[in-house]
C-alpha cells in the first residue's frame, strides 16, 4: 500500500503551499478556511480513494464471514456416449465425480445412447480450529487499518489546507506591500524629476529614482508569480479550478488566544496509522500459525441417473438400447453417500513456518517506523512551542519598526523636497519602509503557522481550527 511515512509537520516546514478556490470564493464573501477545509476534504482524490480502500476491506470481511457457508453444488447433465468397459486400475486426479458403468466385452463396440446424471453434491468444513475464526480477525485488522488510514489522510490534508491558506493569504499581502512600494517609488520619482528640471538636484538624482521605480516593478512581478504558484498549489487541493480569491484577512490583527494542548503524541491520527499497522501484523502472524491446523468436514452427495441400456444389456447378447432421449433420460436409479471426514495437510507446517518468521520480521519493522514516526513528532512538538514564542515575540515588535520606518520615510520625503538630504538617504528609508511592511505582514501569518505545526505535531487539529472563523 502506498502512504508516505513521513509526518505531516515536515510537509509544514518545507512547503510553501497554495490552495485553490472553489466557486464560493468568487463571491464577494470571503472563502473562510473551514470551508476551503470541508471542500478539499470532499473533493479531493486521495481521500476519496482511501474511503473506497475502506469500503472494499468492509466487505472483504463479510466475504470472509461467508466462508463459513457449505459448499452446496447441483448439477444436470445430459450424455451421449458408449459404455465400453475394461478391466484394469485407473485413477481421475482432481475430478469429483462418478463415471459411466457398463459391461466388459470381448472387442470394442459403437453401441451408444443417451444418458442422464442429476446430482447434489455439499461439503462442509463445520469446524477449523480457530482458523477459520482467525482469518476473520485478520479480514477486521484490515478494516481498521484502512480506517486509521482515511483519518490520517483527512487529518494530513487539513493541516496542508490550513498552511496553504496561510501562505497564500501571506502572498497575497506581499503583492499589495509590492505594490504600495511601486507607488511609493513613481511618487518620489515625480519629485525628483521635477526638482531636477528646475536644476535643484543633480540628473544622476533622476536615474536612481528611474532605477528605483524599475526594482518595484521587478518585485511586483515576481510576488504575483509567488502568488500564482501558491494560487495553483491550493486549487489542487481543493481539487477545483485555480482561480482568483478572497481569503479571511482577519489572520492580520490578531492571534491564538491558546497555544496550549493536552493532546497525546499517540493520538496523533499518524501514530495510530502505525500502531494499526503493527496491530494488523501481528493478527497475520496468528493466522499463519493457525492456517496449519486440520478441519472437520460434513459431506454429502445425492446423484440420479438415467441411461437408455436396458438393466439386461450385454454386448454378448441381442438385448436392445433405446434411442429416445426423453425415455433415456428419465431418471432410473438414485444413490446417496454421506459421512464425516478429517483433512490435514501435515506438510503445510514446515511450509509456513518462514512465512511466519517473514510476517515477524515485519512486525518489527512496522515498530522501528512506529518509533521514528514517534520520536519526529515529539521533536516537532518542541520546535513548535519555540517558533510559538519567537513569533509571539516578533508580533508584539513589528508594530513598532512599522510606525518607526514610516515616520522615517516621512520625514525623509519632507527634507528631500525641501533641499535638505539626497537621494540616497531617501531611498534608505524606502527599503527600511518596504521591509517594515513585509515584516509586519507575515509576522501574524507566522503566529498561526506555528500553531498550526503545534497542531500538527501534537495531532490535535482543534487547537488550529477553533480559533479561526
Amino acid at each position: 500500500m502506498r502512504f508516505s511515512a513521513l509526518p505531516v509537520i515536515a510537509i509544514l516546514v518545507m512547503l510553501l503551499l497554495g490552495v485553490e478556490i472553489p466557486a464560493t470564493a468568487q463571491s464577494s464573501q470571503p472563502l473562510l478556511l473551514s470551508d476551503a477545509i470541508n471542500t478539499g476534504l470532499k473533493n479531493y482524490q486521495s481521500i476519496q480513494a482511501k474511503r473506497n480502500y475502506l469500503d472494499a476491506s468492509t466487505a472483504m470481511v463479510q466475504n470472509t464471514r461467508n466462508e463459513y457457508l457449505p459448499n452446496v453444488i447441483a448439477s444436470v447433465q445430459q450424455d451421449y456416449g458408449t459404455i465400453n468397459g475394461q478391466y484394469g486400475p485407473l485413477a481421475a486426479i482432481g475430478i469429483p465425480g462418478v463415471a459411466s458403468s457398463g459391461p466388459v466385452s470381448s472387442s470394442q463396440n459403437w453401441n451408444a445412447s443417451f444418458g442422464g446424471l442429476y446430482f447434489v453434491n455439499t461439503n462442509w468444513e463445520f469446524f477449523t480450529f480457530g482458523r477459520l475464526r482467525s482469518k476473520i480477525s485478520l479480514a477486521n485488522a484490515q478494516v481498521q487499518k484502512d480506517s486509521a488510514d482515511l483519518v490520517q489522510e483527512q487529518f494530513i490534508h487539513s493541516v496542508k489546507i490550513a498552511s496553504a491558506y496561510l501562505n497564500l493569504l501571506t502572498t497575497q499581502k506581499l503583492v499589495q506591500n509590492a505594490q504600495a512600494n511601486l507607488h511609493r517609488a513613481i511618487t518620489l520619482q515625480q519629485v525628483v524629476a521635477a526638482r531636477t528640471r528646475t536644476g535643484l538636484n543633480a540628473g544622476v538624482d533622476s536615474s536612481i529614482a528611474n532605477a528605483e521605480v524599475s526594482r518595484a516593478r521587478l518585485a511586483l512581478i515576481d510576488a504575483r508569480n509567488g502568488e500564482l504558484q501558491v494560487r495553483n498549489q491550493l486549487a489542487q487541493f481543493l481539487n477545483v479550478a485555480p482561480v482568483a480569491f478572497s481569503l479571511d484577512s482577519t489572520f492580520f490583527s490578531t492571534v491564538p488566544a491558546e497555544v496550549k494542548t493536552n493532546s497525546s503524541i499517540t493520538q496523533n491520527p499518524q501514530v495510530k496509522f502505525y500502531q494499526t499497522r503493527i496491530n494488523q501484523s501481528d493478527v497475520a502472524t496468528a493466522y499463519l500459525k493457525r492456517s496449519v491446523l486440520p478441519g472437520l468436514n460434513l459431506f454429502g452427495v445425492f446423484q440420479t441417473r438415467g441411461s437408455g441400456f436396458d438393466y439386461s444389456y450385454s454386448p454378448t447378447t441381442n438385448a436392445k438400447y433405446s434411442h429416445d432421449y426423453f425415455e433415456c433420460i428419465k431418471p432410473a436409479r438414485s444413490n446417496y453417500v454421506t459421512g464425516l471426514a478429517i483433512a490435514w495437510n501435515i506438510t503445510s507446517i514446515a511450509k509456513v513456518k518462514h512465512q511466519v518468521r517473514a510476517q515477524q520480521f515485519l512486525t518489527a519493522a512496522y515498530k522501528n517506523e512506529y518509533d521514528q514516526v514517534t520520536t519526529q513528532l515529539q521533536d516537532q512538538l518542541i520546535l513548535a512551542d519555540q517558533r510559538i514564542d519567537n513569533s509571539l515575540q516578533s508580533a508584539r515588535e513589528v508594530p513598532q519598526q512599522y510606525k518607526a520606518a514610516a515616520d522615517a520615510w516621512l520625514q525623509k520625503s519632507v527634507l528631500y523636497k525641501n533641499g535638505l538630504t539626497n537621494v540616497v538617504d531617501l531611498q534608505q528609508a524606502l527599503y527600511a519602509l518596504n521591509r517594515a511592511e513585509t515584516d509586519r505582514s507575515v509576522a501574524y501569518i507566522n503566529v498561526w503557522q506555528a500553531l498550526l505545526l503545534k497542531a500538527a505535531a501534537s495531532g490535535d487539529f482543534d487547537l488550529f481550527i477553533k480559533q479561526v472563523k
